[in-house]
């Protein structure tokens, strides 16, 4: 890409500049507005959205509900339990709408099932969960290949002998396969090349992701598209997983039964005749999105909270202690762990909802945008509004959860050592737009770090006091430092 001219970079920041000065004028004449701080020209708030001690202070300033500017759009930022209740459960039609997300749509082309809105987003979604249930999400049947991509898991694991690795990549392939087998109907050798190549752009693109260039895209995304910069290998990346589902989705098409529908695919094929006849939110483009969809949120979210949740345990041995403790109780060695052993394992499922508190994985959750005007409060909130529930305030509350900074398991547990459930669990967030396959990351979960524990000792290559479990944050997401491990037979 060549330089930019110094008249371009003027005229863009003079457009940024008039949008600023509309957004504004459109807050000065939509009624009463949640409060906020003054939004810098141009970059609005967007230096006092990141840190999570500027938006406690400015939730202090401001109350539950508080208005600020990323770039020259209008947000408003919802943070507590209390008034995400209120919003996302008690009017979740209203707060069901998609936010705008620049980068993401433009990686998309054309929105799937998470960033479409209105009547699409409502019939893609009501599919999705659907044909999952049908394919075997939260059935035994997901649970059998949950459990068979844990026994090849394990052998691979068996082939580390005792040397130090990197996990990111073992946890990645395992938690895709499982995806992978309701939406392409089979899993994918580990050395696959195609497979590998996927499995790359998922952990390179989240990566970036995760750089400052991503909210710098989706605050000016005009201007970034004539910059230069590591936003563009992002597109570039979403190309090529596209065509490879493409790929797929014309292989599926070619050898389709409809009598015999063998996965997602096979269904979605099955609605789009249903509807030929006329113009319909079930084309081509919305299944390969959809394909796209399912397959990254299938494998990134899980995959990094399972490393984490390794990370986490190797700082604490005497909580990994425990829990070997409760598996040899449980479920003993000579078979593997299922689901219904959970009820049984307070201590274990304790650590993994912990786990899924503490590292906050998505502290902002995706965005929401309300679908009509709305009050909340006394507030007027108008329609196409930008909300951002801050799920890292419910998870983090000091009245749910004491010193909510220390990794503590008793979080989850009652005075008797049961399991202990709390209102406050939000990490796959809530309402009418929470996660479509949270059912299927809480059975991956269990399952997975259960087999991997009751096979192998977990060993830190430094001392246990010395690993750092603070994340790399960013506007996006949380994800935990590299680290390497040894895992040696139990």
């Amino acid at each position: 890409m060549e330089p930019l001219g110094i008249t371009t970079v003027l005229l863009v920041i003079c457009v940024s500049c008039l949008l600023f000065l509309s957004a504004w004028r459109k807050m000065s004449g939509s009624g009463k507005l949640p409060p906020g701080p003054v939004a810098f020209p141009i970059i609005g708030n967007t230096l006092q959205l990141h840190v999570d001690i500027k938006q406690s202070l400015l939730s202090e300033k401001y109350g539950s509900i508080f208005t600020i500017y990323l770039g020259s759009e209008r947000v408003v930022v919802l943070y507590g339990y209390e008034i995400m209740k209120e919003s996302l459960i008690g009017l979740g039609e209203e707060f069901s709408g998609r936010g705008s997300m620049p980068l993401f749509e433009k990686m998309a082309q054309e929105p799937g099932i998470v960033f479409s809105n209105g009547e699409r987003w409502k019939k893609l979604r009501r599919f999705a969960l659907t044909n999952l249930r049908n394919f075997g999400m939260g059935k035994k049947s997901i649970e059998a290949r949950i459990q068979e991509e844990t026994h090849f898991l394990v052998e691979r694991l068996r082939n580390t002998h005792g040397q130090p690795f990197d996990p990111t990549l073992f946890l990645t392939h395992a938690v895709s396969n499982v995806i992978c087998s309701i939406i392409f109907g089979d899993r994918f050798d580990y050395e696959d090349k195609k497979f590998v190549t996927l499995i790359n752009i998922i952990e390179e693109n989240g990566k970036l992701q995760r750089s400052p260039w991503t909210a710098l895209y989706n605050f000016f995304p005009t201007l970034m598209d004539y910059i230069p910069g590591p936003h563009h290998k992002l597109f570039k990346n979403a190309q090529e997983f596209r065509r490879f589902v493409l790929e797929r989705v014309n292989m599926h098409k070619e050898s389709l039964d409809p009598s015999c529908p063998r996965d997602f695919i096979d269904a979605f094929f099955i609605k789009m005749e249903e509807r030929k006849n006329g113009q319909s939110d079930f084309n081509v483009g919305s299944l390969v999105r959809s394909t796209v969809e399912l397959f990254v949120a299938g494998t990134g979210t899980t995959s990094i909270t399972m490393k984490f949740g390794l990370l986490i345990l190797l700082k604490y041995p005497e909580i990994e202690e425990k829990v070997y403790e409760e598996i040899d109780l449980v479920i003993g060695r000579s078979r593997s762990p299922c689901m219904a052993d959970r009820s049984q394992m307070p201590y274990t499922d304790a650590v993994i909802h912990e786990i899924q508190r503490y590292i906050n994985l998505v502290p902002l959750g995706l965005p929401h945008a309300v679908t009509r005007d709305v009050y909340l409060k006394q507030y007027l909130i108008p329609k196409g509004t930008t909300i951002f529930p801050a799920l890292k305030s419910v998870l983090y509350d000091r009245r749910e959860f004491p010193n909510p900074e220390q990794f503590n398991p008793g979080h989850f547990l009652d005075e008797n050592g049961a399991f202990k459930k709390s209102d406050f669990f939000m990490p796959f967030s809530a309402g009418k737009r929470i996660c479509v396959g949270e059912g299927l990351a809480r059975m991956e979960l269990f399952l997975v770090l259960t087999t991997i524990l009751q096979n192998f000792t977990l060993k830190s290559v430094i001392d246990p006091k010395d690993i750092d479990i603070t994340p790399e944050s960013s506007f996006v997401s949380n994800a935990p430092k590299s680290f390497l491990l040894c895992v040696l037979p139990r």
